[in-house]
């Protein structure tokens, strides 16, 4: 295994004026709290921190549209080179725009399927918003731009032929907000995504949300996944330390359960872990939640 740590806040908007959103933080802050130590890998990557400007740009109404374009080519090769070389890539962000350029690099192996788990689908696209009206985060748009929805600048990728996955080869696990009245993004459920919410695999349990994973899969056995891990995943009792924390939530005894037949997979490529913000997290709990996951995880 290798790991590549993406220091990368460009897909999060301010909280207020002149705040800048601390996710680029995490991969420093783990490895200072001993992620290294933790995790059994052959190589170090370290990419850059990227230049954040949360005003408007020109030629794209998502926040830093052009520079996570950027930033996520230069991920994209990186992970490319890690997938040729038959290792998995395990990519510590940041944010989830990071998901856009591990599956580019993904890509360089052949069509791909997605194991999505985030505690909301980002699934934010112009069928259900409005881009005029609002600058829009890529972070609550990963999904969308993944599957071919949303502005070219970010939806289309060179070297890669139509979306960067297909609707029927993702599975999303961990929405919270959508029995909400307001749900953000309803037309999700008019889509081939398999959707297990956070209410479904909490009743279910992990041995059967495994089986559904399983399941989806095997709809391209020849293809090989790539896994997403959003830690507001978890309860915000658990993972405060995120933009947008929530209840209910995972267990990380629930997601090692989980992650665990799939990081030891031969189809495994990788996995992103993302939106981890060091800034509030001040005695590090949050931060050892992180790394005990990753350690009991039986990378392959």
């Amino acid at each position: 295994m290798q790991l590549v740590l993406a220091p990368s806040n460009l897909g999060l908007s301010p909280l207020h004026d002149g705040h800048v959103p601390g996710t680029w933080r995490a991969p420093e802050a783990l490895m200072g709290a001993g992620l290294g130590k933790a995790v059994n890998y052959s190589h170090l990557h370290s990419l850059p921190r990227p230049d954040y400007r949360p005003e408007a740009q020109e030629g794209t109404r998502i926040r830093n549209g052009h520079a996570i374009r950027a930033y996520d080519l230069v991920l994209g090769e990186t992970v490319g080179s890690i997938c040729k070389s038959g290792e998995l890539a395990l990519v510590i962000g940041g944010d989830c725009s990071l998901l856009l350029g591990a599956l580019v690099g993904a890509q360089q192996i052949g069509p791909v399927s997605l194991v999505h788990i985030d505690g909301h689908s980002d699934f934010r696209h112009p069928g259900n918003y409005d881009p005029a009206a609002v600058l829009s985060d890529a972070a609550g748009m990963d999904l969308a731009l993944a599957t071919g929805r949303g502005e070219p600048l970010l939806a289309v990728w060179p070297g890669v032929s139509g979306p960067l996955v297909s609707d029927v080869n993702v599975i999303q696990i961990g929405e919270r907000e959508d029995h909400d009245p307001d749900f953000a993004w309803p037309d999700i459920a008019d889509t081939a995504i398999e959707q297990v919410d956070i209410f479904e695999a909490l009743k279910v349990g992990p041995l059967s949300l495994s089986q559904r994973i399983h399941d989806v899969l095997l709809r391209a056995p020849e293809q090989s996944f790539w896994i997403h891990f959003d830690v507001d995943v978890m309860d915000q009792a658990i993972m405060p330390a995120v933009d947008c924390p929530g209840s209910p939530g995972l267990s990380p005894e629930y997601l090692v359960q989980i992650l665990s037949p799939l990081v030891s997979s031969t189809r495994c490529l990788g996995m992103t872990l993302t939106i981890y913000d060091p800034d509030g997290d001040p005695t590090g709990r949050c931060g050892t939640t992180i790394i005990d996951i990753l350690r009991a995880l039986p990378f392959r």
